[in-house]
């Protein structure tokens, strides 16, 4: 399960906010990834506000990319907005990145 946990951390990785520069995951918006059976995964995610112009297209592209994961079957994709998304949450990378 590890390895394929690796893999939609890497695809995630590939995704970019259209606003900001830097991938969504060291954005801080994934904020759960459940694998189980190694076929079914759970991802919990924000936005950077509830207005965010890729409300719909961000969350699809997220589960397109997991779906072509080898070996993953389906993928259940939350949009949370509890607790709300801030700078805090970035990577010491994306904070780098974007000189903060």
């Amino acid at each position: 399960m590890h390895d394929i946990k690796e893999k939609i951390i890497k695809e995630i990785k590939k995704i970019y906010d259209p606003e900001i520069p830097v991938n969504i995951f060291e954005l801080g918006l994934i904020y759960k990834i459940d694998v189980f059976d190694n076929k079914k995964v759970l991802i919990e995610m924000t936005l950077t506000s509830p207005n965010c112009p890729v409300a719909e297209s961000l969350p699809n592209s997220v589960k397109k990319n997991i779906l072509n994961i080898d070996g993953v079957e389906d993928v259940e994709l939350k949009l949370v907005w509890d607790p709300p998304w801030t700078k805090e949450k970035m990577s010491e990378a994306a904070k780098l990145e974007l000189n903060l």
